[in-house]
């Protein structure tokens, strides 16, 4: 039961939250249930055993027997870190949202509740028509928060995200729809399990695009490319960033672009591996596009937020080559990669927010001089984007270290076009830096009728947590990637042939039951 409670608790919460008539308490409920939520993840690692690639804390029951549809939840180490990063950031963005989410309070935590259940259900659900309930699901709070919260062109850039996601999702159903039908054909019962799906042996045909498995992997595909986003599907992704109230960039960048990478992970790879073998090259030629694409918009761009959101396409791309060259080094880096971009670019929307809050403008060019002004915030703002541009003992290095390795020793050629991303990214971000923190001071920081004060104790409370993680992760990477080596070397060793067994409860034998015994 641990899994059903920590995914549909937060509904519980929004629940009581909408419900809750004290408005000037709401606040502190809510950081109270976020903070519940997150130890109770935690629970996870007291039952979990990172020595096992099966899947763990399995729970299973029919839901619609006809059609094989089940409720299935369980956890293996590709997700334990999506999960833990998606309770984590929760109570951060309610504290960082304090004071600048000011109307319609108690809508705007109920919708970020729903949307924690939307995201944790993804990650953990293992049926693919309960999967995909998740999956859309997600996309309802964040509308809201976008349309409700959001900036002046918050409606264009609300239908965009939606229109662009939709028109993925709609694809992938059907496919997983037809494959519910293939599991009828070759198992003799119509299931929607994922572990019965990875069972299938769907035809390939090199060469062509007509080929079952091709097609198959292409419908799956563009939906999660869409959500990543890779180039050139990102043009939604900026609009979204830059309407966004912070914390729902926060969320946006920190979690609900993961479910994109993760999902290539959990389905693409394994599912369709001769098609993924296949179109490889696409995907890592879109990728180091993304890469320097990104970077090079992100440097022309006079909007901090903006310049964010575009070295998020960037960093993004990084994942995806990584994910691609299917060998230890590329696929660590890559699963690493997703928490080290929620940590440190969710840390950079954050310092965004407070400074906007302040100033009520996110132009660069009226900035400047501001660490002699807020010496704190610069601090806070430098280590930042010391992880962002993965500076060594940062989270940042780790990653893409990582995932260079892995692509280098796949196709010297594509590591060599991304390694100008890493030049690129320390280009555009200590210009930016340069350009708001010294230098003579700007309009906005001179104006002495609408002086600046630096940080106060809840922004600090904000900052310590994504900091100590930023060195943490940095200095002592094996104490994540450890969790989620089993899982990751059970992938790369049997991508071809992949199956995924069910942890019997109690036992610490990696060798697992398979599903059929499970059941």
């Amino acid at each position: 039961m641990l899994l059903s409670t920590i995914v549909f608790l937060p509904v519980v919460f929004a629940l009581v939250i909408a419900l809750w008539p004290r408005e000037n308490s709401l606040r502190h409920l809510a950081l109270g249930f976020s903070l519940i939520e997150f130890i109770l993840s935690l629970k996870i690692f007291q039952q979990f055993d990172p020595s096992s690639s099966s899947l763990q804390l399995v729970e299973k029951h029919m839901w619609i027997e006809r059609f094989g549809i089940q409720y299935f939840f369980g956890i293996d180490g590709i997700s334990l870190w999506l999960v833990i990063l998606t309770t984590f950031l929760t109570p951060i963005i309610i504290l960082a949202s304090w004071n600048s989410i000011d109307k319609r309070v108690k809508g705007f935590h109920a919708a970020l509740f729903l949307l924690q259940t939307a995201m944790l259900g993804t990650f953990l659900a293992f049926d693919a028509i309960f999967f995909y309930v998740f999956w859309e699901l997600s996309l309802i709070p964040m509308y809201f928060m976008v349309g409700i919260w959001g900036g002046t062109r918050r409606i264009y850039a609300t239908v965009k995200f939606f229109i662009f996601t939709m028109v993925g999702s709609v694809l992938m159903l059907i496919a997983m729809i037809y494959m519910m039908y293939l599991t009828q054909e070759a198992l003799g019962t119509m299931s929607a399990s994922l572990l019965d799906f990875y069972r299938l042996k769907i035809p390939f045909v090199g060469g062509t695009l007509l080929s079952l498995q091709s097609l198959l992997f292409f419908a799956f595909a563009l939906a999660f490319a869409i959500k990543v986003p890779i180039f050139p599907l990102h043009t939604w992704l900026p609009d979204a960033h830059v309407e966004a109230p912070t914390p729902g960039s926060v969320i946006l960048a920190g979690v609900m672009l993961k479910m994109g990478t993760y999902c290539f992970l959990r389905w693409i790879i394994p599912l369709f591996p001769e098609a993924a073998e296949y179109w490889a090259w696409l995907f890592l030629l879109l990728g180091v596009i993304g890469i320097v694409y990104g970077a090079l918009v992100a440097m022309v761009q006079p909007d901090v937020k903006k310049l964010v959101a575009y070295s998020s396409v960037s960093h993004m791309g990084y994942i995806i080559i990584g994910l691609f060259v299917f060998n230890s080094y590329g696929i660590t880096g890559g699963l690493y990669q997703m928490l080290n971009h929620g940590i440190s670019t969710g840390a950079l929307f954050i310092l965004i927010g407070m400074i906007y809050e302040r100033t009520h403008s996110r132009e660069i060019a009226r900035y400047g001089g501001l660490a002699s002004v807020l010496p704190i915030f610069t601090i806070f703002f430098f280590i930042v984007t010391m992880s962002s541009i993965a500076v060594p003992l940062t989270n940042g290095f780790i990653g893409e270290f990582l995932i260079l390795m892995g692509v280098f020793e796949k196709n010297p050629w594509f590591a060599a076009v991304a390694v100008t991303g890493v030049i690129l990214g320390a280009a555009y971000m200590l210009w930016m830096f340069m350009r708001v923190f010294f230098g003579p001071k700007g309009e906005l920081v001179s104006d002495e009728h609408h002086p600046l004060h630096d940080l106060n104790a809840r922004e600090i409370g904000v900052m310590i947590p994504l900091v100590v993680m930023i060195f943490w992760m940095g200095i002592f990477p094996n104490q994540f990637l450890d969790w989620s080596k089993a899982s990751v070397d059970h992938l790369v060793k049997n991508r071809s042939s992949y199956n995924l067994t069910i942890k019997a409860s109690g036992s610490h034998d990696p060798q697992a039951l398979p599903e059929e015994a499970a059941q």
